[in-house]
């Protein structure tokens, strides 16, 4: 393997596949993928609004991208996008699971046990069954052409800092964390299995955010300020191309500097 840091972030010829891609971090990183010179599909909910995104990020890079609609938080759904992600990448090299949700609630005892499913679906289950179909094929092809392959859990800082208003995402987040370091024992060493944990960052879902409140919780992190949707793609990159070749059942902060 080269050692030229040109080539070391490379992902030429490789197939990337990132869920909730539409918008957010996920957009930013399958941008920067696709400009990397990879084959991307974006999954999310939103036909549309993965059109509308694969339109933009391939008139930037020159590539086409690919879209698929999918819920996440749906076995049956999964099982179609892994199949299809195959098929029409003609493999996956790298998934990106990135698809996730933290609704609000009144109190704890006014979640209901169709919150809680839906956080758990998005935030755990899909990831799980995603990276069990896709993981089990990279080793499988692996084995045969030497051909690895790398798996990307996104889940957040909220896994290792819960807080009142966000419990069953903290839980989901802290599971997906644990199955990090399950799944890169169960593929390696085929396939490379880590975890970026972000903190707060200016996306799509930060409109709805108390801006007083952030601001005054921005004043005990390091940097002091929330992060921008094109910090998280350094660690992404890392990630998904040779760079990261010995980094297997990690998990990352990416999170300004917040206090332990």
């Amino acid at each position: 393997m080269s050692t030229d840091p040109r080539q070391l972030f490379d992902l030429s010829g490789r197939r990337i596949l990132v869920t909730g891609g539409s918008r957010g971090l996920g957009k930013e990183m399958a941008r920067v993928f696709s400009l990397a010179g990879a084959d991307v599909m974006i999954a999310s909910r939103s036909l549309d609004s993965c059109r509308a995104t694969a339109d933009a990020i391939s008139a930037e890079s020159g590539r086409a991208v690919k879209v698929h609609a999918c819920h996440v938080g749906r076995w049956n759904e999964v099982d179609e996008l892994a199949e299809v992600a195959w098929n029409e990448l003609g493999g996956v090299d790298v998934l990106v699971n990135n698809a996730g949700k933290s609704p609000l609630y009144e109190s704890v005892a006014a979640i209901d046990e169709k919150l809680w499913d839906s956080v758990i679906g998005l935030n755990l289950k899909g990831p799980f069954r995603l990276s069990a179909l896709l993981g089990t094929r990279m080793a499988e092809r692996a084995r045969t052409t030497g051909v690895t392959g790398s798996i990307v859990n996104i889940s957040s800082i909220a896994a290792i800092h819960p807080t009142p208003d966000v419990i069953p995402y903290t839980a989901a987040k802290a599971a997906l964390n644990a199955m990090t370091i399950g799944f890169a024992q169960t593929f390696g060493p085929h396939v490379r299995v880590n975890c970026i944990m972000p903190g707060s960052f200016r996306t799509d879902i930060s409109k709805a955010w108390n801006w007083d409140l952030v601001d005054q919780a921005m004043k005990r992190i390091a940097m002091r300020r929330v992060g921008e949707p094109h910090e998280i793609v350094g660690a992404a990159l890392f990630l998904a191309s040779d760079a990261s070749s010995y980094t297997t059942g990690a998990v990352f902060t990416v999170d300004g500097g917040v206090p332990t």
